[in-house]
């Protein structure tokens, strides 16, 4: 090409552009001119140039040719600090709920070497997000910062490993690898790069503290069996004291008040400066760590707030914790139902990674679930027939009214209950979460209640109120005149009829 022809060419090309739409290079300008003071000045379109004045929610916001004066660049500061806290907070409420655990837990005895257990059951006493009374828990944290540990899983239970940020990492028991028969893991600690030896079932830990729970099951009703099979084969130990394994101190909390929620107010925020301290910022991604860095909390710095973002701070505890009880007690997302026209709510929504759409967060799912629970895995919320455990959550009756402890109640559940191991029914408190607390040490009834009625058709009845119906006692969960109340359906060892929704359980009735 010669160079005598490139002006000719570029200005065809300049001709096509101009007669050509483009819209991807900017939008196209009112053809009708203004009156213009300057000879060169363009149009503006509405909603470009800000304006002298604006009306919002945080007040009047004044401005001097688009820069705002420092009164509403205060404003402003004021609200974008609180936005972020209020994300913070809600992003937040899965890490700050396993500090919570983990801190009351480590009270106990010495890390790595104290297992508490539940040896006759957990009753309303304990202070935990919607546990169950009706299997043994055993509730261990380890800390993998000094190195690998191994960790000897007893036979005969259900359970998994979740990590700081209470992400779901492995199985155990039942589900697990071990597939119920007990077996070794070795717990590597983040960017561990020693020798790995054979033996064991290697898992790779995103974070430093990792907790461990598991249950055990009722033999005949007695939680005895399971619980000396827990102390005979539970081992947690250095790989450098394999040949002799230390003792743990099991440590019986059965029938002990005892409190592992985490707070709703400012100190939310140094519970959540711990986390960020421990663990390893590759351990979290960027946008959740730059919201927490945004309100102060920045690993390798000290989290000290000032008058002013101590207050924000404060305000935004409570807003994210009313919040979060929006979302719980009242979602939008009908996904969150089992069935139509049901109160009967799912408690993963999207999956245990609260994924509705793929490779994204579910924030509202993500708010519900660790906001009113513990404990995540795929055996939770996988249609595995026969193996691991379902739920359905409901804090509503029939009518979608608040479930009120000063009004009697009745749930039906039709013939066939479809489990292979039990069914339970739990009664839990709005405000805590934690299990109801009343006359009865366990607000539940269940397949393994003892004396329970069941209909001539194989159906059950089960009464909530402040006094049993007539006749009904063992079929009957008391509930607080003026305190409301949730409840969540358990089934262990789950039937085709349940996933295929054959079967179905009633609604929550309002009784005259």
């Amino acid at each position: 090409m010669k160079t005598r022809n490139k002006p000719r060419l570029w200005a065809a090309f300049a001709a096509v552009l101009t007669a050509t739409p483009c819209p991807s290079m900017g939008q196209t300008l009112p053809s009708a001119q203004a009156a213009l003071e300057y000879n060169y000045s363009t149009p503006i379109m509405p909603g470009i140039a800000a304006p002298d004045r604006i009306e919002t929610h945080v007040g009047t916001l004044n401005f001097f040719d688009g820069v705002p004066d420092n009164a509403s660049v205060e404003k402003l500061y004021d609200s974008l600090d609180f936005q972020r806290a209020v994300q913070a907070y809600l992003l937040a409420i899965p890490a700050v709920s396993q500090v919570a655990n983990r801190n009351a837990i480590r009270e106990l005895g010495p890390v790595n070497g104290t297992v508490p257990i539940f040896e006759q059951l957990m009753d309303s006493r304990s202070i935990f997000l919607t546990p169950n009374d009706n299997t043994v828990y055993s509730w261990a944290w380890l800390d993998l910062s000094k190195g690998p540990l191994v960790l000897n899983v007893p036979p005969k239970v259900l359970g998994a490993i979740n990590d700081m940020w209470f992400r779901w990492v492995i199985d155990l028991g039942i589900t697990g690898p071990d597939k119920g028969k007990g077996g070794k893991y070795l717990l590597l600690p983040p960017g561990y790069k020693g020798q790995v030896p054979k033996g064991y079932t290697v898992v790779h830990s995103p974070t430093f503290n990792l907790w461990i729970p598991w249950r055990s099951f009722l033999v005949n009703g007695d939680p005895k069996p399971g619980v000396e099979l827990v102390k005979k084969f539970t081992k947690i130990y250095p790989l450098s004291q394999a040949a002799k394994p230390p003792q743990l101190k099991f440590v019986d909390l059965s029938g002990k008040p005892f409190n592992t929620v985490a707070p709703a107010d400012y100190g939310f925020w140094e519970l959540l400066d711990q986390v960020v301290q421990e663990e390893p910022s590759e351990s979290l991604d960027q946008i959740r760590l730059g919201f927490y860095a945004a309100i102060g909390i920045q690993k390798g710095k000290p989290f000290a707030p000032d008058s002013r973002m101590k207050k924000i701070l404060s305000d935004a505890a409570a807003v994210g914790d009313a919040t979060a009880r929006a979302i719980a007690f009242k979602i939008r997302d009908k996904d969150a139902y089992y069935y139509p026209n049901s109160a009967w709510q799912l408690p993963f929504i999207g999956g245990y990674k609260f994924q509705t759409q793929s490779n994204v967060l579910n924030l509202d799912a993500y708010i519900f679930y660790y906001f009113m629970a513990t404990g995540v895995t795929p055996a939770m919320e996988e249609k595995m027939v026969g193996r691991g455990s379902q739920y359905a959550w409901a804090a509503r009756d029939a009518n979608r009214e608040p479930l009120d402890g000063g009004k009697n109640y009745k749930l039906h559940l039709p013939p066939n209950i479809p489990v292979k191991d039990f069914w339970s029914v739990i009664v839990y408190s709005n405000r805590t979460r934690a299990m109801l607390q009343t006359d009865q040490q366990f607000p539940s009834v269940s397949s393994q209640t003892t004396g329970l009625k069941v209909n001539e058709d194989g159906s059950v009845d089960i009464y909530f109120g402040p006094k049993p119906p007539p006749g009904k006692e063992t079929n009957w969960v008391q509930t607080i005149p003026g305190k409301g109340w949730n409840t969540i359906l358990r089934l262990y060892g789950p039937l085709k009829p349940w996933f295929d929704k054959t079967w179905r359980p009633g609604e929550i009735e309002l009784q005259s």
